[in-house]
């Protein structure tokens, strides 16, 4: 059990800066920090509630980072919508240049990018799970709260999905 707040303190020291790492590649490093920073808060709070019986505490946290990934990308859906309705901001602060700028450069981030954001949801979870968490299969169960067969299944057609977006032979 990781009840007692040292004990607690041991498991951030192993993981947060993996954790932060995982969300830095996932959501940039701006907002990573305060992903990775809330992730162990609602893990600390929930600590009473994890059984290390259900597996290790390292896919437990990518679970919960994962979760709080999805809930910002929808909060940033939310706000684009909103800017897109106001219409444009005001020019005298240099604001619409740096949100033109930094939305150019969200365009530019290459061909993987567009053909991740081409997987659904879940295989994307799954897929930078692995490849930036370097969880095995098992840990992605855990972490995402399903069987490890549907890890395999969603990992090999979103396998399938990039190499066709991307050109890319078997």
């Amino acid at each position: 059990m990781i009840l007692a707040p040292d004990t607690f303190e041991a498991v951030f020291d192993a993981h947060y800066e993996e954790i932060r790492r995982y969300l830095g590649r996932r959501v940039g490093l701006d907002v990573a920090e305060d992903l990775a920073a809330e992730t162990f808060l609602i893990a600390f709070d929930r600590r009473a509630a994890f059984d290390p019986s259900y597996g290790a505490v390292r896919p437990w946290l990518y679970g919960i980072a994962t979760n709080l990934i999805g809930r910002h990308r929808r909060a940033e859906l939310r706000r684009y919508r909103a800017l897109a309705r106001s219409g444009p901001p005001p020019d005298d602060d240099g604001s619409h240049d740096r949100l033109v700028d930094r939305l150019t450069a969200e365009v530019t981030v290459g061909r993987l990018a567009e053909a991740l954001a081409g997987l659904s949801a879940g295989e994307r979870d799954v897929v930078l799970l692995v490849a930036y968490g370097g969880l095995n299969y098992a840990e992605v169960a855990t972490a995402l709260g399903i069987a490890e067969g549907t890890v395999a299944s969603r990992l090999n057609r979103a396998r399938a999905k990039l190499r066709a977006t991307l050109g890319v032979e078997a």
